[in-house]
């Protein structure tokens, strides 16, 4: 059994990464930091684990766990480092962008390497310290990979994507209440999302020509899940694509090709990521649906632990989604 530490838990992330770590065989929760809610029961922030834990949320910090995951907002990990020592041999894995890019992947000497397994599986098998991919880049990344891969991105991707209100954070915005939401859809940060960075490094890694990558999100009026469709100029038959995208994914765990259209409810409560292909005259259309708060966030990182750890890749991540 290793011992885990969750910075930050009381928030969307921060709950699926206690529900999974709780079921986990090989993982036993040291704590879960809360400067706002120490000496409460995790029940009160997550009702949803009631009977499963007397965990409370604590207001100290272990710095000889095992392994710690960040749950705190984009740009609160590096402040919370800087204050916060763990020993040498204590993993990292952080869910936030702080270190995402290759300019911020370097912090206090240590190198943060990208968390997507089906991209840099044999370095995350390595690493000590862990960027997890934001939940849009994970579904778009896996959609577009096996074409970067071949050098055949090399014309514009039109990229749209729609995700559910987790998304936004646990907190309540403009966006994200129920009145505003429900019934209701519009796009936000056309062309211009955060995302778009990791996106395109990733995409440039394999050092062949992209194109300009237009990417549209979207706020849907569901809770949980990403559905994206991509695409752009093909010059291969329907078949071929297909073939590339089996011969990429073959050792994925968790990234599978359908014959089928996708939809959201395949994939959702789950570690999964769908893909599906559609050829029409010269263009190629791929969709991947993925959980955002799973396969986008603390899935992934639990993910990510495993392969650190040398566990079974899918350790405590055999879920199955709810179709109905």
């Amino acid at each position: 059994m290793i011992k885990a530490g969750i910075i930050g838990g009381s928030g969307y992330t921060g709950g699926e990464l206690i529900r999974l770590l709780l079921n986990h065989p090989k993982t036993e929760i040291d704590f879960v930091f809360s400067t706002t809610r120490a000496g409460k029961p995790i029940t009160s922030a997550h009702q949803d684990l009631l009977g499963q834990t007397k965990l409370k949320f604590s207001g100290e910090v272990n710095p000889e766990v095992d392994v710690v995951f960040l749950c705190l907002g984009h740009g609160n990990s590096t402040s919370f480092l800087n204050e916060n020592k763990f020993s040498a041999s204590t993993k990292i894995i952080d869910l936030s962008n702080d270190f995402r890019l290759q300019a911020d992947a370097i912090f206090n000497g240590q190198r943060f390497i990208y968390g997507l397994p089906e991209l840099n599986k044999s370095a995350i098998q390595s690493a000590e310290a862990i960027a997890n991919p934001g939940c849009f880049a994970t579904a778009i990344q896996l959609a577009l990979l096996p074409l970067a891969k071949a050098g055949l991105l090399g014309n514009d991707v039109h990229i749209n994507a729609v995700t559910g209100s987790t998304g936004a954070g646990v907190g309540l915005s403009a966006t994200s209440h129920f009145s505003w939401r429900n019934n209701n859809v519009s796009w936000y940060k056309p062309f211009t999302h955060q995302h778009l960075g990791e996106i395109g490094e990733s995409l440039n890694s394999y050092g062949k020509s992209v194109g300009k990558l237009m990417f549209l999100p979207n706020r849907g009026n569901f809770t949980r899940g990403i559905l994206a469709t991509a695409y752009t100029k093909f010059n291969g038959t329907l078949e071929e694509a297909k073939q590339l995208y089996q011969d990429f994914y073959k050792d994925a765990a968790f990234t599978h090709i359908s014959e089928e259209a996708l939809h959201l409810k395949q994939v959702v409560n789950t570690n999964q990521c769908h893909i599906h292909l559609h050829k029409h005259d010269d263009l190629l259309l791929v969709t991947s649906a993925i959980d955002n708060l799973l396969k986008g966030a603390s899935g992934q990182a639990v993910q990510n632990m495993n392969l650190m750890f040398g566990f079974p890749e899918t350790e405590g991540l055999l879920l199955k989604a709810g179709v109905f």
